[in-house]
């Protein structure tokens, strides 16, 4: 793989940017796209050739996907409550964004997309664990808009013979999480509110559960469906821990005062089952919440 091209949209965020470190460590060729809406500038690996740029604009990244052996497609406006107040914008980036980056891959040569696809597609449904063959039933547009990419995936795929395949985050936490953003958002903003000596903020009773996934777990998964030889034809894989913590667990985890909120628009429990990732990736999640936690604290 040494000195393959690889694009990576929105590699200056969270996820982005942990996965451009990896690739970079593995000798890949990495070039990031990122308008800085979430990501950060410093988060970019100085290895990496960074372009300033935004997906709604076909022109601008058509040509610095082409000729990219794979493309990993982060870049998105991810808050819930944000797609509720500006769903034109939201869905300019998460859908149009997406199709823009669809159709500079298959113009462009690429071999295999792979899209960051959200567990937020499932909404609330009414068996556990959450399976990538349940109907979506999103309670947001955001989760609307990611389910809607999973499908723009699989007709590409389809029509254009385009390789791609949609990894499904559920609660992803770690180093560069950002306290104010979507993933994490629980574990991000609790570290803060502590190390500012503020009682942690819970919404509603605190017992509704997330499976909470370590970055480095998500990482690894997106490495291996890139190389995957048993995917590439939109398949849809839930990216998870496999286990769910609540919001009180978490809490307690961390240690410190709290303080009960009004709950807000979102599923009350998530929890992966993780069979097709271990099928078609071998992949298994390694990294347990108070592992995870105590490596951040």
């Amino acid at each position: 793989m040494q000195n393959k091209k690889v694009v990576i949209t929105g590699g200056a965020g969270f996820i982005g940017s942990n996965l451009v470190d990896a690739l970079v460590d593995n000798g890949f060729n990495v070039h990031v796209i990122d308008n800085f809406s979430g990501g950060k500038k410093e988060n970019v690996n100085k290895k990496a050739t960074l372009h300033v740029a935004d997906i709604r604009n076909l022109d601008d990244i058509s040509p610095i996907i082409d000729g990219a052996e794979y493309v990993f497609h982060l870049a998105a406006l991810p808050r819930v409550q944000y797609s509720i107040e500006n769903p034109v914008e939201t869905n300019d980036v998460n859908i149009g964004g997406t199709l823009n980056v669809l159709i500079a891959s298959q113009k462009g040569a690429v071999k295999r997309v792979v899209y960051s696809a959200s567990s937020s597609a499932y909404g609330d449904q009414s068996k556990m664990p959450l399976r990538e063959d349940m109907i979506a039933n999103p309670k947001s547009p955001y989760g609307l808009h990611k389910y809607i990419g999973e499908l723009y995936c699989k007709v590409w795929s389809m029509v254009h013979g385009l390789e791609t395949v949609s990894l499904r985050y559920f609660n992803v936490y770690g180093k560069r999480q950002n306290p104010d953003g979507a993933y994490a958002l629980v574990i991000g903003k609790f570290l803060k509110q502590k190390a500012q000596g503020k009682p942690m903020t819970i919404t509603s009773d605190g017992n509704q559960t997330r499976d909470f996934t370590n970055i480095k777990d998500v990482v690894r998964a997106n490495i291996l469906a890139m190389q995957s030889k048993k995917i590439g034809a939109g398949e849809v894989i839930n990216i998870g821990a496999g286990y769910n913590h609540s919001v009180n667990n978490v809490a307690e985890l961390i240690g410190g005062e709290t303080e009960y909120i009004d709950a807000r628009i979102e599923p009350k429990d998530t929890l992966a089952d993780t069979a097709l990732a271990k099928k078609f990736l071998g992949w298994e999640p390694e990294i347990s919440l108070k592992k995870g936690l105590s490596e951040l604290i």
